[in-house]
């Protein structure tokens, strides 16, 4: 298949669509059009990388290997940390160890994590002592930590230094340096002292001293501060970057606004993903074997959940054999409440993802929970009374139902809300597939509330 080439992006969405369609015809057209792989990666790298996360890892690292190595390294750091170390696991050693060395060590750390342990050994043996320590240092870090997100490429300046000196002496580091929005001040020992943005020194007076425009003692991070935290902290001050000291207050790295984007939104995925029992760090590029083990104990939760609720229902098999029509809405006013919950659910986790929730503040979100679920269970519960008693001719059955929906959306709301708090206080993950046990006591609340109902007044 031919693309006409009119210009590197149009090619590039022509070839996305085509590798997440058909990758093996997106393999064969670059194989054949080696030239348009080339033009594509120096227009863009992020749509490259996009293209290679769509083909097969033996194809993907055979593009990648007929690229210079820079070229290489810049396509290698747009794709996803999983995605990218598959590459390199097919790649010739020496080759995937030059690739890494082009990447910054904060970017490299993050790929070669995801590598498995003998891969990881061999690329950095491979590597040079100085590259390969600054590496090592970062993964000692934990990855959701200030530590494990933040770059060492800092450009740092003697605070003694002259305004015009310190332009000249950026415009050195500019060559090897990415970010310089932020300039740290540091004392002779490396002490951080202050910072001053790029835009002060540009318009300072040659002759003033970094001392006199930096802003002293700024606001700054151990390496073992959640990356919440970090988070928090360049929204509330409104930064581009935060720097990371040590217990002494050296000046370690920092943490870019890019970084903290990419772990909120990494942050929110995982909590989605353990609300329901799947693996934390689970992606679509994790194996299969480790999304089993990372699935099966929850599932088996699940399960024997559901025998509960199955347990709890049987006991009403009399009324169920004598009235049967309500078997066909008991699922109505579980649904109701499993849907309540999870909002109420899913409004407190969200406040979580933000800061903890003050003990002084739990009674009024369970009020205030507790209050939403009234009110939505009162119209709810008229609402579907009332179509169920016009459907059966039945008062009472509507009645049933009315009574057993305003009941379980108030447990729901409540639930919903109080199983993130009481995780989040017993210091566990809010999201710790809450929602398994907050769709248990929906069922049980919404089966066995229904039918016990039911027997009373039936």
């Amino acid at each position: 298949m031919k693309l006409r080439l009119l210009r590197p992006r149009d090619l590039a969405l022509g070839l996305r669509l085509m590798a997440r369609r058909r990758p093996r015809d997106a393999e064969q057209y670059l194989d054949t059009h080696p030239e348009h792989w080339v033009s594509l990666v120096e227009a863009d790298p992020h749509d490259a990388a996009d293209i290679l996360e769509a083909l097969e890892d033996e194809a993907a690292a055979d593009l990648i290997s007929g690229l210079d190595v820079g070229a290489a390294a810049e396509v290698l750091e747009e794709m996803h940390d999983e995605a990218a170390a598959d590459v390199l696991e097919e790649m010739q050693h020496e080759a995937a160890a030059d690739i890494l060395e082009e990447l910054p060590a904060d970017e490299a750390a993050d790929i070669i994590a995801e590598l498995e342990p003998e891969a990881r050994t061999a690329l950095l043996e491979r590597m040079a002592d100085d590259k390969a320590g600054d590496i090592l240092e970062l993964l000692a870090f934990p990855p959701d930590s200030a530590g494990g997100l933040m770059s060492t490429e800092v450009a740092t300046l003697p605070a003694a230094l002259g305004a015009g000196e310190a332009i000249e002496a950026l415009r050195r580091l500019h060559e090897h340096l990415e970010h310089l929005s932020y300039v740290y001040v540091v004392d002779p020992e490396e002490r951080l002292v202050g910072v001053v943005s790029f835009r002060e020194l540009v318009f300072a007076r040659p002759g003033t001293a970094l001392e006199e425009v930096m802003v002293a003692g700024p606001v700054a991070v151990r390496p073992e501060t959640d990356r919440e935290e970090v988070a928090d902290l360049i929204q509330r001050y409104n930064l581009l970057a935060v720097p990371v000291v040590d217990h002494r207050g050296v000046l370690l790295g920092m943490v870019t606004i890019d970084d903290v984007i990419e772990e909120v939104q990494q942050e929110a995925t995982e909590d989605i993903a353990t609300m329901v029992g799947a693996g934390k760090a689970e992606t679509i590029y994790t194996s299969v074997a480790q999304s089993v083990r990372s699935r099966l104990p929850w599932t088996a939760v699940n399960l024997a959940t559901a025998l509960l609720v199955a347990a709890v229902v049987s006991r009403f098999e009399p009324v169920i054999s004598r009235i049967a029509v309500l078997a066909a809405y008991m699922p109505v006013v579980a649904s109701v409440g499993g849907n309540s919950g999870a909002q109420s659910q899913a409004v407190v986790i969200r406040a979580m993802a933000v800061d903890s929730i003050p003990t002084h503040w739990v009674r009024r979100v369970m009020l205030r929970s507790g209050l939403v679920g009234l009110f939505n269970g009162l119209a709810v519960g008229a609402l579907s009374g009332v179509i169920a008693a016009l459907f059966t001719h039945q008062w009472r059955i509507g009645l049933v139902i009315s009574m057993a929906a305003l009941g379980n959306l108030v447990v729901a709301n409540l639930v919903g809300s109080g199983i993130p708090i009481l995780l989040d206080k017993l210091g566990k993950d809010p999201a710790l597939a809450s929602n398994i046990f907050m769709t248990m006591i929906t069922d049980l609340v919404g089966f066995g509330g229904f039918l016990a109902i039911a027997t009373g007044l039936l």
